[in-house]
């Protein structure tokens, strides 16, 4: 079904947008020694992916009380990646207690699972994603959906245990738009509407999911701007999504029964290739990554009660070349991006205000390295 009047088509702009954030640099060595980092024992951690075409691996960065990040290890998936970019947001993700870390390999076509704890992660399972090239992944409890970029796009759904096991549920594979394109899958915070994002045809669909863990056949709604991207909820359920094409993000409702309605349309940021987001845990602000040369920054944004956003920084921060993956620390006091063409994640404070101030930056990654997970 599509709704809200007439779906938007992807510009040749947006496409072009679209093509440069997933077209990364061939993949270098990974040496990922932090420029900076913390004093003290680990207050938290960051994970990253190489997304290595023979072998992916996650690299894991502990976090400083001060969001100083050091490397810390690094863990085989056992599968592969693509070496490439994956142009999605949810790559790597970790479960809502922190326990477990979920994450893609594109190249294989596989989802792995891992245990976390202080000293590390050890490696659980791997799992057929139910489709091809797996690139975002969305956990509620212990229902998990994969979104899978290949073959026109679909999602697939798994139970997840305490232990890391995922089990594929029977009958949960859907299908998306005819060339989909799709950037993200994510739960709603009740965990009964899963949203995906399609760049290629600028649609949100939404999906209710049943008792039994079975998502509902798509629906589907025209982005108010066109390529929408990467998105997140707030603290009171309102959906931020980002807008590649135009350089934007728009706040929309998302109703218990999945139907999305505009709050705020497409509030521009002026820079390019808007793609990915991240909210504060009090839901007053929200950055997006600015992936396009000249840009390469992020910008902020203030949320209000009821959804409506408003620009408050254009050039937030200057993380370095390609900014792509963003994450926050679980307590959202830090807040990190992955620069995929600087080969870099630089952390910052967050201050009161939602300014952001850098504290820390962790250098040598590959080009290839997506997704971002933090806690």
């Amino acid at each position: 079904m599509q709704h809200n009047g007439a779906i938007l088509r992807t510009s040749a702009l947006g496409l072009a947008l679209a093509l440069l954030v997933v077209g990364m640099l061939s993949a270098s060595a990974v040496l990922a020694t932090p420029i900076a980092s913390g004093n003290g024992a680990a207050a938290g951690s960051v994970y990253t992916t190489t997304n290595d075409a023979t072998a992916n691996a996650i690299l894991w960065y502990t976090r400083a009380a001060n969001g100083g990040l050091a490397l810390a290890g690094s863990f085989p998936t056992g599968g592969a990646g693509t070496g490439a970019g994956l142009g999605s947001q949810g790559a790597v993700v970790l479960a809502e207690d922190g326990s477990v870390l979920l994450a893609v390999n594109a190249g294989s076509n596989q989802l792995s699972s891992f245990q976390v704890s202080a000293s590390g992660l050890t490696w659980v399972t791997n799992v057929a994603s139910g489709g091809t090239t797996p690139i975002s992944i969305a956990v509620h409890d212990n229902l998990v959906y994969v979104v899978n970029g290949g073959a026109g796009g679909s999602i697939s759904g798994f139970w997840l245990t305490s232990g890391g096991v995922l089990t594929p549920i029977a009958g949960s594979t859907r299908a998306l738009s005819a060339g989909a394109v799709p950037a993200q899958v994510s739960f709603d915070p009740t965990g009964q509407v899963l949203v995906v994002t399609e760049k290629a045809t600028s649609l949100i669909d939404t999906f209710t999911v049943d008792a039994n863990g079975i998502a509902s056949g798509v629906t589907s709604y025209a982005s108010s701007g066109a390529t929408p991207f990467g998105f997140a909820f707030d603290n009171k359920g309102h959906l931020i999504v980002s807008e590649a094409a135009v350089a934007a993000l728009s706040s929309y409702a998302v109703s218990p029964a999945g139907v999305v309605t505009t709050i705020s349309g497409s509030v521009v940021d002026g820079q390019g290739a808007a793609c990915w987001v991240v909210i504060t845990n009090n839901g007053k602000f929200a950055y997006t990554s600015n992936a396009h040369d000249p840009f390469n920054d992020i910008s902020s944004y203030a949320v209000g009660t009821d959804g409506t956003l408003t620009l408050l920084q254009v050039n937030a921060a200057s993380p370095g070349l390609g900014p792509t993956d963003l994450a926050m620390s679980g307590n959202t006091h830090f807040f990190y991006v992955l620069a995929s063409r600087g080969h870099a994640i630089t952390g910052y404070a967050v201050g009161a205000d939602g300014s952001l101030t850098q504290v820390t930056m962790a250098g040598g990654l590959a080009a290839s390295d997506v997704g971002l997970a933090a806690m």
